[in-house]
């Protein structure tokens, strides 16, 4: 018999193999095999294996789960936005520092390059406690990280460069610019990995907190490019 499952925590090549090692060693199954970028895992076995022997088998860092087509997407949705609290939660945080800079002096200009070189900042620490992890996870959906393994493993410093050249005003035409084209394709990938339905891990706070791509990685990117087009329109019209 053959049965199709579901299986989070995978970012690399590393882990697939991992995943596959932990299966085949269990008792009942044949064969098992795994698609990264589908994050499925096709296990052919003797007689049925429970969800429950087949989780015990794995390390902790990946989770597996029946494969479900068309049934609990409600369920899901609700998964998805609980996992995404700590996005909910930084992007708050965010805000309301950028608002509490200029409460007293409003200037819009000022709030949004502010934000978005606290939202640099803070997403490069978070990528950088682990750029290997992050580098391979990035690599699964940006196609620019995909083509140069390099360019994946100093975006975190690229973000921290652009942060601070926001916060200091300093290079700013070029920070917009630079903004609209690395978000601009990320978002490409995102948009990609989104209608080909993928269940991949966001590498937008690094592997520090396990994020699925969501509707709302696609949204922080929009945003953060939307507010650098209207302050590229300010400065030259």
């Amino acid at each position: 018999m053959i049965h199709k499952y579901t299986v989070t925590g995978m970012t690399c090549n590393g882990c697939k193999a991992s995943v596959e090692k932990h299966l085949n060693a269990l008792d009942n199954v044949i064969d098992t095999s795994v698609d990264l970028s589908e994050a499925e895992a096709i296990i052919k076995m003797s007689q049925y294996i429970s969800i429950e022997k087949l989780q015990k088998g794995l390390p902790e860092k990946f989770s597996i789960s029946e494969k479900q087509i068309h049934k609990q997407s409600i369920k899901e949705e609700k998964n998805n936005l609980q996992q995404l609290k700590p996005l909910f939660i930084i992007f708050g945080y965010i805000s309301m520092a950028s608002v509490l800079l200029h409460y007293e002096n409003w200037d819009w200009n000022s709030f949004m390059l502010d934000f978005m070189g606290l939202f640099y900042i803070v997403f490069s620490f978070f990528k950088i406690i682990d750029i290997k992890g992050f580098s391979e996870s990035f690599k699964m959906y940006d196609p620019l990280a995909n083509t140069i393994p390099l360019y994946a493993k100093i975006y975190s410093f690229i973000e921290l460069i652009l942060g601070l050249l926001f916060l200091m005003r300093i290079q700013i035409p070029i920070a917009l610019i630079a903004t609209i084209i690395i978000l601009g394709i990320t978002t490409i990938g995102v948009t990609k990995a989104l209608l080909d339905k993928k269940v991949i891990q966001c590498a937008c706070l690094g592997t520090a907190l396990k994020l699925p791509m969501t509707k709302a990685t696609f949204i922080e990117n929009s945003i953060m490019i939307i507010m650098a087009i209207i302050m590229l329109i300010k400065m030259y019209i």
